[in-house]
């Protein structure tokens, strides 16, 4: 038999046990509202029985532990969608990026125009527009070769030289910005491997100690979810509790120990790749915001520069070809029009800027009122280019502008795709581990009412206990 201290004692575990149960509902309700954080329970198991002449006679009931409800499936779902959500929301902000930057000088307005909004009101002083008053101010030179005429020509072709090299020179900042995220990707995802190896060591600490490490299981799951949107991981369960990180079949978290960091190098073409620090391996990535920045850099943007540089060069040789087979008014020739070879070093030859009659348009050095060259020259805005897939420098340029349009048009979808599926994700995770406050309301009414239940049982027993003493004394 208990008696009457077997029996007080069971109530005050009893009283211990609801304690418990009170103080997980209440830890619950107060991270309701905090990211990441998995709902607890408190397990409750009946004590062992003794033995009685009558039967097998109940001791009450223990905690047995605190359980963290955790889906490992939708765990792992949230790391893999996570890798592709910041793949494609590190492209789209790349592209987004360079298009703001473009799009003044592409457009010459502060918004892309729609196919239903396109104007000369928003083109003239874009690329394009440019592109046809130079042209334009070719075809009024062949038909009045005045010194007004001349000097309009020099003036469209320094501003359509200007904002080649800033359409360069905003590709080239877009590079730069590119490489910049790449390289603070990299520091960020180092600072989690290093994060998720010292609560590795935490958690395996507190379990080897026989306690619970339930908030240090949030936090890591909080890193891996944020590292999984940086880069690809795998990961595989270790001894007592710890999680191994590998990406691209480098390994660089074993159990505790942070084996190897990511570091950046520069590749052929200038720019920052990715390999581990330790061994040097280059990293092929196959998700995750570093991957989305490299693929966007390397990608789009480097093909629209080639394709801008290749436009330029075009031009150039286009037109100086036409222009140095000429003669200028005095008979005079040796002069090219435009300077350089690319984008960012074309220009218009400064000794016509500086003298626009010596722009060579005649076909004979003997005949002063020959405009012949300036009319071929304006009949290029119709010529298609070899150089250029066969187009004219007019369509040319459309399919480039369309094609980083395009670009950042499927980039926008995918993020719209991803953001659906991550939110689904989250959802069902929150039906799985997330804090509902009702049911916790309820959880917490039960406990205290068997807590007051069994401060009842101690106060009876008080009495009970009162009353034998008595009974000895009387």
């Amino acid at each position: 038999m208990l008696g009457l201290f077997g029996t007080l004692n069971m109530a005050a575990r009893s009283l211990q046990t609801q304690m418990t149960g009170v103080e997980v509902a209440g830890q619950n309700l107060a991270n309701v509202n905090t990211p990441g954080y998995s709902r607890q329970v408190v397990k409750i198991a009946a004590s062992a029985d003794i033995g009685t002449t009558v039967g097998a006679e109940g001791t009450g009931a223990s905690v047995t532990g605190i359980q963290q409800i955790v889906s490992s499936l939708l765990n792992a779902q949230i790391q893999t969608q996570g890798g592709t959500s910041g793949y494609w929301n590190a492209q789209q902000t790349i592209l987004q990026n360079a298009q703001n930057g473009l799009d003044e000088f592409l457009n010459g307005s502060g918004a892309t125009p729609s196919a239903s909004t396109t104007s000369s009101s928003t083109t003239d002083s874009g690329l394009s527009g440019q592109l046809t008053s130079l042209f334009n101010a070719f075809s009024s030179l062949a038909a009045s070769p005045s010194t007004s005429s001349q000097q309009a020509v020099i003036g469209a072709a320094q501003q359509l030289a200007t904002t080649f090299n800033q359409i360069s020179g905003q590709l080239g900042a877009a590079q730069t910005a590119a490489n910049t995220t790449v390289s603070t990707d990299v520091a960020s995802a180092n600072k989690l491997l290093t994060s998720i190896a010292s609560l590795n060591k935490q958690i395996a600490t507190a379990q080897f100690s026989g306690g619970t490490a339930n908030d240090l299981l949030d936090q890591r799951e909080q890193a891996l979810e944020s590292l999984s949107a940086l880069t690809n991981i795998t990961t595989s369960t270790g001894a007592n509790g710890a999680v191994n990180v590998n990406i691209n079949g480098q390994t660089l978290i074993t159990g505790n120990t942070l084996t190897d960091t990511l570091q950046t190098y520069t590749g052929a073409n200038g720019n920052l790749l990715v390999q581990t620090a330790g061994g040097g391996a280059d990293l092929t990535l196959t998700s995750g915001s570093i991957q989305g920045t490299i693929d966007a850099r390397d990608g789009e943007l480097t093909t629209m520069q080639n394709q801008v540089d290749a436009f330029a060069s075009n031009l150039i040789s286009a037109v100086n070809t036409v222009h140095d087979s000429g003669y200028n008014s005095a008979g005079g020739n040796g002069n090219n029009f435009f300077t350089g070879t690319n984008a960012a070093t074309i220009g218009v030859n400064s000794a016509l800027a500086n003298n626009p009659g010596l722009i060579q348009i005649s076909s004979s050095p003997t005949n002063g009122g020959d405009t012949s060259l300036a009319l071929q020259l304006s009949q290029l805005a119709g010529t298609t280019q070899t150089a250029l897939n066969s187009q004219t420098f007019g369509s040319y340029y459309d399919a480039t502008v369309a094609g980083l349009g395009n670009a950042l048009s499927n980039a926008n979808t995918q993020v719209t795709n991803q953001t659906t599926v991550s939110n689904m994700l989250q959802t069902q995770l929150g039906s799985v581990s997330g804090v509902n406050t009702d049911e916790e309301m309820t959880n917490l009414m039960m406990f205290q009412r068997a807590y007051e239940a069994s401060a009842q049982v101690v106060t009876t027993l008080n009495t009970m206990m009162g009353d034998t003493l008595a009974m000895k004394t009387s």
